[in-house]
This record gives structure tokens, C-alpha cells and sequence, in this order.
């Protein structure tokens, strides 16, 4: 007979597994499982395994660091589990990664900086792009204060 999960057990395996995925966003926890030895072991590999259901939307919306997704396919290759044992390899993905969410992060602000412009000077320019019948024909009206 099998032994049926609570639901306050399920709540607190999905938030168990939910924190240690996203630990897996961290290059160097990584390397510390693997200075230890877990990523070779085999029922922590299915274990890893396993997890690869959090890639499906109705469990990815909970992530905070989806980069954790990427390093979580990436655990599924022995390759990838041998090298990332070495600490230059892990602090080479930790730097890539800071420099990643630098330019994500600045790209944004300029992007959402960008739109808001348009969205106030945009206003009135709106009526005069539009060739009256709702429709942008693909020319643009410049007006006297542009």
C-alpha cells in the first residue's frame, strides 16, 4: 500500500525543491556538490533528473532565477558535471553570468527609459501617425515641435 503525501507534506516538498532549484542558479554551489561528490552520484543525478519538471510554465512561474533551468539541463550531462568540479571553470560561468545580468540590465533600463519618453511625447503623435482611418500606413507626420 502506498503511503499517500499530505497535502501540508506536498506544500512543503514543493518548497523544499523550489529553493534548492534555484540554488542551482549558483555556479558556485555548484562547484561545492561537486567538489563533494554528489553530482556523481547516481540517485542524485535522477534526483536532477527528476527536477526537470519545474521547466513546465505551470512550476517555472515560480522561479526568481530561471538561469537555474539552464544550469539544471546542463546537470544532465556527465561532461558538464566532470568540469564544473573545477573552481576556475565554476568563477568563468560566475563571471559570464555577471556580465550577462549586466547587460540584461541595463538594456532593460534603456528600453522601459525609451518607452516611457514615447509614452509621454507620444501622446498627441499618436492622431497624426494614424492616415485617419485608424490605420499607420507606414509614413510618419512630423510635427512643428519635433
Amino acid at each position: 500500500m502506498a503511503n499517500k503525501e499530505t497535502e501540508d507534506q506536498q506544500r512543503l516538498r514543493f518548497q523544499i525543491e523550489l529553493e534548492f532549484i534555484q540554488c542551482l542558479a549558483n555556479p558556485n554551489y555548484l562547484n561545492f556538490l561537486a567538489q563533494r561528490g554528489y553530482l556523481k552520484d547516481e540517485a542524485f543525478v535522477n534526483y536532477l533528473k527528476y527536477l526537470l519538471y519545474w521547466k513546465e510554465p505551470q512550476y517555472a512561474k515560480y522561479l526568481k532565477y530561471p538561469m537555474c533551468l539552464y544550469f539544471l539541463d546542463l546537470l544532465q550531462y556527465e561532461h558538464f558535471r566532470r568540469e564544473i568540479v573545477n573552481s576556475q571553470c565554476a568563477k568563468f560561468i560566475d563571471d559570464q553570468q555577471v556580465l550577462l545580468w549586466q547587460h540584461y540590465t541595463r538594456k532593460r533600463t534603456k528600453l522601459l527609459n525609451e518607452a516611457a519618453q514615447n509614452n509621454i511625447s507620444g501622446v498627441g503623435r499618436d492622431s497624426l501617425q494614424n492616415n485617419g482611418n485608424g490605420a499607420n500606413n507606414g509614413t510618419t507626420i512630423k510635427s512643428e515641435s519635433q
